[in-house]
This record gives structure tokens, sequence and C-alpha cells, in this order.
């Protein structure tokens, strides 16, 4: 009989690990060190570098969902985005008032992610950068320091954004870098342009087949996003579909009235276009 190797042993351990990891979604707990703001402050933080790098690379593709060019991005551009995320981290979002908070955190959070991809410049899926043998993809790695405190992109998520926000629109503002994410938004979130981008990310993904879709015998399939995150869409099934039903006024009826068994699905492919084309 011949045995499996060590090498082989170690790949099915790590292919295992991916969905109890995925699966076992970080629940909102607050960081009560990032709670504070100043609501007198009428400070705003630049995102206009982000603008730039999202207009050159970020592109739209005819089904509704937008794609990075990351192999695209040049050394200029690379040293920009470095720039700009440097440039986030020597503030201390806790003197920002809360509007302006927010789009500080979303657009950290996106360029972050970026970032880690382009560190990573061989590899099809995020799940793949960084992290550990038992914990796929780079959210529980350092990734930022800011005000002394070093930070993950988890740490944003869900210890930051989810728990003081309560809105379950963040979960298509924050990006993961693929195929089964919600759009990476081509607009820098502003102060007064995220109200605006958090109903527009809601409604395309809720609109497009990754999100939400019923096939011919009335079948519901749903990103697992809602699977992971139920609590935060009402905490159980029938809320969740309220929820939806709510978004999805053709298919009210079809939610509402919902009795069968759901399927969950997510693409973890890299959201790469292609490289060419860049001006």
């Amino acid at each position: 009989m011949n045995l499996p190797s060590t090498r082989q042993l170690m790949f099915a351990f790590a292919i295992a690990a991916v969905p109890a990891g995925v699966l076992a979604a970080p629940a909102a707990e607050l960081w009560s060190f990032w709670e504070r703001s100043d609501e007198t402050s009428d400070e705003q933080v630049d995102h206009g570098a982000w603008q730039t790098l999202l207009d050159a690379y970020l592109v739209a593709t005819g089904d509704n969902r937008t794609l990075f060019r990351y192999k695209a991005v040049s050394s200029g551009d690379r040293a920009a985005l470095d720039a700009y995320v440097a440039g986030l981290t020597d503030v201390d979002p806790r003197s920002l008032a809360r509007a302006e908070q927010l789009p500080y955190w979303i657009n950290l959070y996106n360029a972050l992610t970026v970032q880690v991809v382009l560190n990573h410049p061989d590899e099809t899926s995020i799940l793949d950068m960084g992290g550990g043998f038992f914990r796929p993809g780079p959210w529980n790695d350092d990734v930022a320091r800011i005000a002394g405190q070093d930070v993950t992109l988890n740490d944003i998520e869900h210890r930051i954004l989810r728990p003081i926000w309560n809105d379950q629109r963040i979960h298509f503002a924050v990006n993961c870098a693929s195929i089964g994410c919600p759009n990476l938004a081509p607009r820098a979130y502003t102060r007064s342009n995220t109200p605006e981008l958090l109903d527009a990310g809601q409604h395309d993904y809720l609109h497009h087949p990754r999100g939400l879709s019923l096939d011919d015998s009335g079948r519901l399939t749903l990103s697992s996003i809602f699977d992971w995150y139920v609590a935060d869409f009402g905490g159980n099934t029938a809320a969740l579909l309220g929820y939806l039903a709510s978004q999805r006024p053709d298919l009210v009826d079809d939610l509402t009235n919902y009795a069968g068994r759901i399927r969950y699905e997510y693409d973890w492919s890299l959201n790469q276009a292609p490289a060419e084309g860049k001006d």
C-alpha cells in the first residue's frame, strides 16, 4: 500500500481547514479603543490618491461586476498606493467625526487588501496569501499600525466597522479581492458620498447572481456572506428572507414564501482583470 507523503497530508489538512476557517466567521466584537470620535471635528481625509488608482485599474464588466488589473499596476502607482496607506495610518481616526471615520476605515480596508494582493503576485486566491497553516488568508495578519496599535483586516471589519456602525451594508463595501465578493466600488468613499455608495453596493450585489438567484425550479442560491453573517441580517433564516425581500421587490413573493433549502456559494478566485489596456 502506498502511504501519502508528508506533503500530501499537509495539503489535505490545509484544504480541509479552509471551510472551517471560513465558516467560523468572526463575530462583531467591539475594540473599545476605536470607539471614540470627535463630533466637533470638520477634518476631512484626502482619498484622492485612492480614487486615482481606482480610475486607472478598476474595470467594470458587462455583467455588473468590477475587477482590478493587479498585474498592470506600475511601480509608480504601487508607490502611490503605499504612500496613501501610510498617510492614512498616520491619522488617528479617533480625532475624526463619526461620519468621516466610516469612509476612512472602508477605504483603508480596501487599499490594504489591494496591497496584500500586490505582495503575492503569483497567487490566484486571497486564501493563499498570508495567514498560517490552519488560518488561510491574510485577515489575521498585522497589516497596519495606527495610533500605536497593530491592526489586522479582521480588526477593521469585525472589531471596528461592524460593531460601531451596526449596518449590514458594510458587508457590501469592504472587498476581499474575490469574484464572489461584492464589488470594489469605483469611487473612493467620502463623508458626502458614503450613504449613496453603501446603498449602491447593496443594490448591485443583491441584483447579481453571485449575491442572490432563483433557478427555474425556484431553488434559492445565496452568497455565503448571508450564511456566515446571518446575525447581521436578522439572526435567522426567516429574518434573512425578509431582508432580502425588502431589497428585491421583484421577488418579494418568492422570497417571503420560500420554504425550501437554501444553497450557499462563494467563489474565492481572485477578482483579477486582464492587464492589457493600460494607458
